[in-house]
Formats: structure tokens, sequence, C-alpha cells
């Protein structure tokens, strides 16, 4: 129902939006505007230098959210045709570059093959189109996160959190270089992965993080042996994450003592590893570990820990790709935690329809390149991103999040006193919800029987498994949930495992 009313409002949405970007779209449920596509033009045509006074112009907006030095200049692709490729300031020139040898056909055979905004997919680091920064703008910076003005986009999860962290380190190198610029021998041992120019510093992250499953997000990876095994690593710093006694309330003091264990074993680490000669340049933390479990910590152990990242000089990253796009009842689930001192860097991806991070002026990249790929995320995705925030506030469906949140949270603790031999540590936050149950083999079965009560769930490889929903999902909604699971639990004769209520965006992630 709710992937239904996103397309149905997405669908008028789309029909202004659609032709900023694409040569020849329709609108949906109307003829197809006549296009040429045998046309093409005679020969190159400049009216400007390039870039010309419109480029700068759109180059001077970019430069102001991210280093735009790469941009050669914006272009007009409604204008462009066959081998042809047009700027915003009508300059025609042949394209010899085909959006870094990306595009596998010309223009015009593109158009007669497709007629979608997926065929001329721009290169967003050198060539992005002229409407590039008004989409941002009405998109991914108009939720940005407090402190933070700098935005990259990227494609996916790993890519955003790699390349967050090659933000952090040419940050923390260039606070050990002062204003000097590189050194000859920097420049030459970089080119053969030995210091100086490829410092040995580290990310530290916590055991049952997800990070994502490149290289470096590897590194800080510990949820699932099959993502890491035969993969080669780093020496970085892990630091246990809290593993909280539930009920909250009957557990103060003895939760307080787990989360100052944590803390000390961060602030430890930290010291071993920069006597180690591996100095930890960025701390890496999720809100809430999804893929490891659900696992929760408190909103003093978050604060306590952006304060140990300050005082020892550490870039803190929040990563948000789980908990981002507002099922907890805010829109960015740090901004639970009332940080006097905004996190540093912030990534996101899945229910954001696009990847990439947010960071602080300070850690902006001092040349072209340094953070760079092909495409660097996808407008296409901005024009989904900016009509879904359009319906999120307009619906007022964060709060609708909190108040399900509620319910679902009451039914679940209800069911917990109901079968405390199979339900424990019930917690969530909006409608991130879980709980625990003994074993595996009672998981699956409560999966399986969930799953024809019309409640499919996804499973982890720790006892624990997911259904999730949208920001559609309302209250009674979620009372029919739990009303499906005080059903399916009676049916077991042994125990369960863990099940995880985590509400998402209109896509599931």
């Amino acid at each position: 129902m709710a992937s239904m009313l996103l397309a149905r409002h997405l669908a008028c949405s789309f029909q202004h939006s659609y032709r900023l970007l694409v040569p020849g779209s329709r609108h949906i449920s109307q003829p197809a505007a006549k296009v040429d596509v045998e046309f093409d033009y005679d020969g190159p045509l400049m009216k400007t230098e390039v870039p010309g006074p419109r480029s700068r112009a759109l180059m001077k907006q970019l430069n102001i959210i991210q280093n735009a030095e790469a941009v050669h200049f914006f272009c007009n692709y409604e204008e462009s045709r066959g081998n042809y490729l047009v700027d915003v300031d009508g300059n025609r020139m042949l394209d010899l570059y085909c959006q870094i040898s990306s595009a596998p056909r010309s223009h015009r055979l593109s158009l007669a093959l497709l007629q979608s905004m997926f065929v001329n997919r721009p290169a967003l680091g050198i060539l992005p189109p002229e409407n590039f920064v008004e989409k941002l703008r009405e998109s991914l910076l108009s939720v940005a996160p407090k402190g933070m003005s700098q935005l990259i986009t990227m494609a996916c999860g790993s890519c955003s959190n790699e390349n967050a962290f090659k933000t952090i380190f040419m940050w923390y190198r260039s606070k050990e270089r002062g204003q000097r610029g590189f050194s000859q021998e920097e420049l030459e041992t970089c080119m053969i992965n030995q210091a100086p120019g490829c410092p040995d510093y580290s990310i530290l992250s916590f055991m049952g993080a997800f990070h994502g499953r490149t290289m470096g997000c590897l590194a800080t990876t510990h949820s699932k042996a099959i993502h890491k095994i035969d993969i080669p690593s780093f020496d970085w710093p892990i630091a246990p994450f809290p593993r909280l006694k539930y009920p909250l309330e009957e557990f103060v003091k003895e939760n307080q003592q787990e989360e100052a264990r944590c803390l000390e074993e961060v602030e430890d680490l930290i010291v071993k590893y920069r006597k180690k000669k591996k100095t930890v340049a960025g701390i890496i933390v999720e809100p809430i570990q999804s893929e490891g479990g659900d696992n929760h910590a408190s909103d003093d152990f978050f604060r306590k820990l952006r304060d140990i990242a300050r005082k020892h000089g550490c870039a803190f990253l929040v990563d948000e790709v789980q908990t981002g796009g507002g099922c907890t009842g805010k829109f960015w689930a740090h901004e639970h935690w009332g940080l006097d001192d905004p996190a540093d860097v912030m990534t996101f991806s899945k229910k954001m329809m696009i990847g990439g991070f947010f960071h602080k002026e300070e850690f902006r990249p001092n040349a072209p390149y340094r953070i760079f790929n092909t495409w660097l995320g996808d407008p296409s995705k901005n024009l989904l991103l900016a009509e879904v925030i359009n319906i999120i506030k307009r619906e007022d469906l964060l709060n609708n999040a909190a108040h399900a949140g509620k319910v679902l949270l009451t039914g679940l603790l209800d069911l917990q006193a109901r079968y405390p031999q199979f339900i424990s540590r019930v917690r969530g936050r909006g409608t991130f919800c879980s709980f625990d149950t003994p074993d595996d083999s009672v998981r699956n079965k409560l999966i399986l029987i969930a799953r024809n009560k019309a409640l499919p769930a996804r499973d982890f490889d720790k006892p624990c498994s997911s259904p999730t929903s949208c920001l559609f999902f309302q209250v009674w909604c979620w009372g029919a949930a739990v009303t499906n699971l005080f059903v399916s639990v009676p049916r077991w004769s042994s125990g369960i495992t863990m099940l995880t209520c985590s509400s998402i965006f209109s896509v599931t992630s």
C-alpha cells in the first residue's frame, strides 16, 4: 500500500521534474512528445569560452557545498544530440569524453533505444546537469544534519563510508602537515603504498558493527564472518559495544557500568594504537547496530563517545545508512543524542535512495579528484528523494513514526509479559524495535509463522529477524502486526530468538 501511495505521488511530481534532466521524457498517461531521434547537428558551434558564464555561475553555487574544482562545465542534456554535447551556455561540442568513457552508445542511439531518464546518466563530478545544485537543495540539503554544510553524493552505503574514511584521513594528515604542501617524498612514497605518503592511520569501530563490504569498510565490520572470511584486512582497533540489560529501568546501574567499561576501552585503544604508530584518525559508530542484532546504547553513551573523539583529536563519524530517513521518529537517529558539538561526518544510503555523506567545512578536500568516481551519485535519485521528503513533511510522517513506535513497543512489552520464556530484551526507538528469543531454530519458526500471518521478516546471522515497513505505516497497522504476533507466539513448543521491527522508507532496503 505504501509503495502504491508513493508511486502515485511520484508519478504526479515527475511530470514537471522529469524533463529537467532528460531529453524526450514523457508525462505519465499522456502521448509522448515527438522527438526526432534521428536528427543530428551538422557540426560544432561555440558561443562562449568553456566554461561559459552560466557554467561558472553554477560551479560557484556547487562550490559552496562541495569541492567543485573537477567540474568542467554544466550540461544541457535536453539539447544534446547524437555525438554532440551541449553545455548550459549553448556551446555545442563533439563528445569525445562520453561521461568518462561510460556511455556505451551515442546520445541518439540511446534515446532511440530507451527514452528514459536513466539513459544519459551524467558523470556528476565533471559534467553535472544544469539543475543539479537546485535538486540537491530540494532534497538532501533540506534535511542536512546540524553543523554539516558540505555534501558529497555516492551510489551506496559502502562507497559512502569508504570515501568518508578517506576524507577523515586527508583531514587528519592535513592537520599534521600544517600549511605546507605535499613533500616530494610523500608524492613518491604514496605511489608504492609506503609512508610518509601513505600514513598508517586507523579507524576505530565496534564489535557487532556493519559498515559495508569494501576493503576499508570490512575492516570496521564485525557482524558476520562470511562477509570477511578470506579477505585481507587492516590492523585497526575494535572496541566492545554495550550489551544492555532490559528492562532498562530495572538495570540502571548495571547498564551505566557496562557503557563506562566500553568507553574506557575506547580510550585505551586510542592510546594503545597511537603507541603502535597506527594513530586513530576517526571513530565510526551506528546509532543502532542493525546488522549486528539491533544493539542499542543510551544517548549519554554517544555524547561521551563524541567527547572522547574530540579529546583525542579523532574525527567522529556517524553511520546512518540503516537508521537515517525517519524510522526512529527523527530524520537522523543521532538527533536524539542532543550533541553539543555535532558529529564531524555522517554517511547515509538505503532509505535515502542515494548514498553519500555530509561533513563539516574543515573536512572539505583541498584538491579535485581526491574524493571522486565516475558517477558520484545519480541525479534521478535526487528527484525521487525530493518528492519523498515533501511527502514526509506534508503528511507529518516523522511524528507518525514516533507515535506508531510507542504503540509497537507497548504491544511487544505486553507480548513479553505474556510469554517471558520466549521473548526478552524488548527495545526500540520509533518503529526501530526488536526483541530477543532463546535460539535460532525457533526464531526461524517464528519467521515462518509470522510470514504466513502477513508479517514478512528478514533474518540475521544472529538469532534475529526484521520485518520492514515504511513511514506510511500507521498506528493501526502496528496494532494489527502485534495482534498477529500474539497469535503466532503460542504456536511454538520450544524457544525462539529475535525479531526486529525496523520501520524504514517506502522502499525496503
